[in-house]
């Protein structure tokens, strides 16, 4: 399989609007005011693009506004990521693709569309951070992924474990991307796991099933117990080097730290712990990444757009430092080459 393009630009990666010069709250909301993809001539390291789909939900609708409501929180992200000491902006070409424009009325039709967008971006080059959307679109844009990865570890964040079967006789919804991944075969089943999963289940079969696919799981609950360090060393030990892939439903988080959600439960993860872990994995092979199910409409003062801004943000960071990691890595193997 392909791996991620290591070739160098022939300019500096274009950045992030200058905020001393034009306030945070002027100007279009790209994400993070970073370069739209036409203004980079289509040539990005890590492409954030929006997918405003949420036909494939069981109990809220209104994901298909998050991703602009997570771009309007991000004006205030700022160019360096003291927590990862990175100017992840600096390092890669990251710009904003704006949407994916999937029918609302088709689910296998909008799978399909999701699938051949994600797939173009990743041909060019890109790494995904996606901005859903509910959590239907994590299937295609495995899909895509794979396709030019192979099977991928897969991280999920999420209060449930959208592994089930069908609802209402239906395959693709919020609740079963997962199951049709493993399906599939495009899931690597010795690197699959939850985190943050809580609240109540249909059944205990729910379970069962989830462990015959392969998932390991770390409770919201778990977390609390161990701790963020813990967690985070036993989820790297597990994904190894694999291709990673990871998945948030910004549900993981307790209601109290993310309010705008379709289905959300009690006793989550609060938005500290979820950055920690993820700064945490920086050492793995992170291909590409969502972040779904942010829903405005039952928000509060952007507080669950807000908290999808820094967790993009800090995925978005390590994409950037491993893409400028490997370019250094590939100039110093030329280097020794041409020494030789």
């Amino acid at each position: 399989m392909s791996t991620d393009d290591t070739s160098t630009h022939s300019a500096p990666p274009r950045g992030p609007v200058d905020s001393s010069r034009i306030p945070r709250f002027a100007g279009p909301a790209t994400f993070a005011r970073l370069p739209r993809l036409d203004e980079v001539q289509g040539r990005a390291d890590v492409a954030v693009v929006g997918v405003p789909f949420d036909s494939g939900v069981s109990y809220r609708p209104g994901a298909r506004f998050g991703g602009n409501a997570i771009r309007e929180a991000s004006r205030l992200l700022r160019p360096y990521n003291p927590a990862q000491d990175a100017s992840p902006f600096a390092l890669a070409q990251v710009a904003d693709a704006g949407d994916i424009a999937a029918n609302p009325f088709d689910i296998h039709e909008a799978v399909e569309t999701v699938e051949a967008a994600a797939g173009e971006l990743l041909d060019g080059g890109a790494r995904l951070m996606t901005l859903g959307g509910d959590h239907t679109i994590a299937l295609p844009l495995l899909r895509a992924v794979a396709r030019r990865h192979g099977p991928v570890a897969l991280l999920h964040f999420d209060a449930h474990l959208d592994t089930w079967d069908t609802y209402f006789g239906a395959e693709y919804t919020h609740g079963t991307p997962f199951r049709r991944a493993v399906e599939e075969g495009i899931l690597d089943t010795e690197a699959l796991s939850h985190v943050g999963t809580r609240g109540p289940l249909y059944g205990k079969k729910d379970l069962d099933d989830d462990a015959r696919m392969g998932f390991g799981i770390v409770t919201s609950a778990d977390v609390m117990r161990r701790g963020v360090d813990e967690v985070a060393d036993q989820l790297r030990q597990r994904i190894g080097d694999r291709p990673l892939y990871v998945s948030i439903d910004i549900d993981v988080l307790d209601p109290a730290h993310a309010p705008g959600t379709g289905t959300p439960e009690a006793g989550g993860l609060t938005s500290r712990e979820l950055l920690e872990i993820l700064r945490g994995l920086a050492g793995c092979n992170l291909v590409s990444a969502d972040l779904v199910e942010v829903a405005p409409a039952y928000d509060h003062a952007e507080i669950t757009s807000v908290a999808a801004s820094h967790t993009a943000y800090e995925l978005t960071t390590i994409m950037s430092r491993q893409i400028a990691a490997a370019r250094r890595d590939a100039g110093a193997d030329t280097g020794a080459e041409a020494a030789g």
